[in-house]
């Protein structure tokens, strides 16, 4: 593996193992840096959010990376308030012209909202029947979300973006992802920062001399989970992509799996609330 290698996806499509999350760029020009970077250390995915208010400097930073359209993978979402299947559909061409591409790589319902998600993912679908997205997912779903759509969907969702990281390993929902074909993605893959600081972590970074991150996000692809780790910093986005020159034992990774707690940083899909 590499930072270039990717996984093929139920609907063959291929995706990088890899990816820069934005949540949280706001600032136009840090955001812009922090994207350039990334696709010159050699991240080829980059994902947004109709949310996070960047989709504009995500599409100017890929425009000018000197790196042809195709070869980038550009995943957004669609928000909250805009789920429901005409909405959502005017939410994509929001989020394309702002972009300022002609498709998406990767559109997703972000929240599975009661009474809206099931025809919000129906428009996701008639945008991949138009081929204007390339791959049809959702975010935040849990078991029975995902159910209610593998029962009514043409095409079921390939992709779920989840938290997930060493205190909330998502195991159950992982295995039912697998038997389904969906491909997991763990957004916050670090827990927000909040397990760095773990001392068994770190024992094993010191034992490979990498740091708690470099194994985190090592842990999760041997997982058969990509990953999307946010950081405007350029030593860390440099630091984040290098995970493929070592390989963690079967101990450690039994080690770092025992580490899960059921604990969240961000919300849960089955009780969560917005005040935005």
């Amino acid at each position: 593996m590499h930072l270039q290698s990717t996984k093929t996806l139920a609907n063959g499509v291929e995706m990088p193992l890899v990816g820069l999350g934005v949540y949280k760029m706001t600032d136009p020009e840090e955001t812009i840096a922090a994207i350039t970077k990334a696709i010159q250390v050699g991240y080829r995915a980059i994902d947004t959010a109709a949310l996070y208010y960047n989709e504009e400097q995500v599409g100017e930073a890929i425009r000018h990376a000197g790196v042809p359209r195709e070869e980038l993978f550009i995943t957004t979402k669609v928000w909250n308030s805009n789920q429901g299947y005409d909405r959502t559909l005017k939410a994509f061409e929001v989020s394309l012209k702002k972009l300022n591409v002609e498709y998406i790589d990767l559109y997703l319902t972000h929240w599975a909202i009661a009474d809206k998600f099931v025809d919000t993912y129906r428009a996701i679908e008639r945008l991949y029947d138009e081929k204007l997205i390339r791959v049809p997912g959702v975010s935040n779903h849990h078991e029975v979300h995902l159910k209610q759509l593998l029962h009514s969907a043409n095409t079921p969702p390939v992709v779920n973006q989840v938290e997930l990281h060493p205190y909330l390993s998502q195991q159950p929902l992982r295995t039912f992802c697998t038997e389904n074909n969906i491909a997991v993605t763990a957004w916050s893959p670090l827990g927000r920062g909040g397990v760095l600081t773990d001392t068994t972590i770190q024992q094993i970074g010191e034992k490979y001399e990498k740091t708690a991150a470099q194994v985190v996000l090592r842990w999760h692809l041997q997982n058969d989970v990509l990953v999307i780790p946010k950081s405007v910093t350029p030593s860390r986005i440099e630091e984040n992509a290098q995970i493929f020159d070592f390989t963690l034992t079967d101990e450690d990774m039994a080690t770092l799996n025992s580490l899960n707690r059921n604990q969240r940083f961000g919300q849960d899909p089955e009780n969560f609330h917005f005040d935005f």
